[in-house]
């Protein structure tokens, strides 16, 4: 297990918790790491700056925000659940509409 650097979530949903998404990443074979941190904190503040979260906006929002990093394949090279689906899931978010359509790159 890696150190956080991102110890606190100020954005996070209420019944979150740092340990609960640890209990589902384990259960969906994924260690989290450091990369996995920032794009759950990145996920959260999104949702929190939004009312309603479009999902278009949200993919172009998380691939510029990684863009140096290589964007959507970087990403995907960290959660192969999908960076919207499994993010999501892992960061306490309700999946915005259309989240598993493989057209916007989900695949659980």
């Amino acid at each position: 297990m890696t150190t956080q650097t991102f110890k606190t979530y100020p954005n996070a949903p209420g019944d979150w918790s740092p340990e609960l998404a640890q209990q589902h990443a384990k259960s969906e074979n994924l260690e989290l790491t450091d990369d996995h941190w920032e794009e759950i904190a990145a996920l959260q503040e999104y949702y929190a700056k939004h009312e309603r979260v479009n999902l278009r906006e949200l993919s172009d929002a998380l691939d510029e925000r990684f863009h140096d990093r290589g964007g959507k394949k970087y990403l995907f090279s960290l959660f192969p659940g999908g960076p919207i689906a499994q993010g999501c899931r892992l960061a306490g978010l309700e999946m915005p509409r259309g989240a598993l359509d493989q057209g916007f790159g989900s695949v659980v």
